[in-house]
């Protein structure tokens, strides 16, 4: 059976500044692995303090919430990107989408979560919760046409390729004995936002029905031969998260019914801490056997919530979902780049506080 999990949190938190400055310096591998050691212990300790059921190494490792990826699969060109905007709260800093394109036929050189897994594995104490970007991401922002179409005639083929690769990690995590994976999927979002469900059809030569069946094909895929005893199986959707700046609004109605029902997981963690995610009333498609994360508490801003704000609104989603399949958690993670969003460490621990307090409160 999978966790229940009152209480979690999207995977990423952000990086000291040490890690950073060691990182920008070129400090050499073995030296840096020390150092990413160090730091993980560090939020692995403060996880479990704070009372985190199933806990992550907070994607110190990592570059962004993809770069697990890209780093273990050869084809990748890092210095190209294909162009993206981003919105943001008054006063943010403009955000930057260095991310590589497509320009070889994928083949993986290592294990994606290789240098991440084990250690947790021998050092966590309890649960862990492993995080992978969805095969969805990669034809959405690593294809360009010119270049990648030399490669791969069309998303769709770049996409089962990196299915193919994902599942494969996907699998042996399992096998492993990991007890919680996540899969992490902006790209959904393309199809509740009405310029972007424009771009699907412009600019990727997309029917945007067409595709979001192919993408939730995909995903399942991924998923596909995984299930075990005990491990839990979960997708995570947004609507973008980069120093506190996102892509896409609007609420889950376009695409709730197909997809609540259809992806092959057993938690749906959604983004829902503004108006910009909509109402609570999408939530009535999700099947019985399915639990549904409340993300909202903002990573994006550091006020703090209030927590009988954060109870009100659990009890506003049992109108839809009963309360014993919900939870609580943050609406994403707090570095999907290593530049992290823009608050401090202190308010990223104070709202994760927040979310088991608030959970301990509304569910015992």
């Amino acid at each position: 059976m999978a966790g229940v999990y009152r209480a979690e949190h999207l995977g990423s938190f952000l990086r000291p500044a040490e890690l950073l400055a060691a990182r920008a310096a070129g400090l050499p591998a073995g030296r840096l692995a020390e150092l990413e050691d160090r730091h993980v212990l560090r939020v692995l300790a403060r996880q479990r303090e704070l009372g985190f059921e199933v806990v992550t190494d907070g994607e110190l490792r990592r570059r962004n919430f993809m770069s697990d990826f890209v780093e273990a699969v050869e084809g990748f060109d890092l210095g190209d990107a294909v162009s993206r905007s981003w919105q943001g709260a008054a006063g943010a800093a403009p955000v930057s989408s260095v991310t590589g394109i497509v320009t070889g036929t994928l083949r993986p050189l290592r294990r994606l979560t290789g240098h991440e897994w084990p250690f947790l594995r021998a050092q966590a104490g309890g649960p862990v919760k492993m995080t992978l970007p969805s095969a969805t991401q990669f034809p959405a922002i690593a294809y360009k046409r010119g270049v990648t179409d030399r490669v791969y005639a069309t998303h769709s083929d770049l996409l089962w390729d990196v299915v193919s690769i994902l599942r494969a990690e996907v699998r042996a995590l399992a096998e492993e004995g990991v007890a919680y994976i996540q899969i992490d999927a902006p790209r959904y979002s393309y199809y509740l936002d009405p310029r972007w469900r424009e771009h699907i059809r412009t600019e990727m030569g997309l029917d945007p029905a067409a595709a979001l069946d192919e993408a939730i094909r995909a995903d399942n895929a991924c998923l596909e031969g995984a299930r075990r005893p005990g491990l839990t199986l979960a997708i995570h959707l947004c609507c973008g998260n980069n120093r506190s700046h996102w892509y896409a609004e609007g609420g889950y109605d376009p695409i709730a019914e197909k997809l609540f029902t259809t992806l092959d997981v057993d938690r749906l963690l959604l983004e829902y801490d503004d108006e910009r995610s909509g109402t609570f009333a999408p939530l009535r498609f999700v099947p019985r056997d399915r639990m549904v994360v409340l993300g909202l508490v903002t990573s994006k801003r550091p006020e703090l919530e209030s927590a009988d704000a954060l109870a009100r609104r659990i009890d506003e989603a049992t109108r839809h979902v009963p309360l014993e399949r919900l939870a609580l958690s943050p609406q994403c993670g707090f570095a999907s780049t290593m530049e992290g969003n823009l608050l401090t460490e202190e308010a990223q621990w104070a709202k994760l506080e927040l979310v088991v307090s608030t959970a301990r409160r509304v569910w015992g």
